[in-house]
């Protein structure tokens, strides 16, 4: 399998939220890297194409966009 991130995605188990507009929704950050993460969500849909990635545990606030959508994943690089 040919790996294309630029920095490798360490795997993590955390909870993580997706906040936009006044909202949010839950979820739980599977891998992260410097530049991007995967999330996995309940429901992609209602999801916007840019937000901000909230993990509190590790004190990360970061704008993000989605680069790909898969049934309950979510794959976002940081806009640093």
């Amino acid at each position: 399998m040919n790996e294309h991130r630029t920095t490798p995605r360490r795997r993590q188990l955390k909870a993580g939220r997706i906040s936009f507009g006044g909202g949010a929704i839950d979820c739980t950050v599977r891998n992260l890297s410097r530049t991007g993460a995967a999330l996995e969500v309940s429901s992609p849909v209602g999801i916007p194409e840019h937000f901000t990635l909230v993990i509190e545990a590790d004190h990360i606030t970061v704008p993000s966009h989605v680069m790909w959508r898969k049934e309950r994943r979510i794959g976002v690089h940081f806009e640093t």
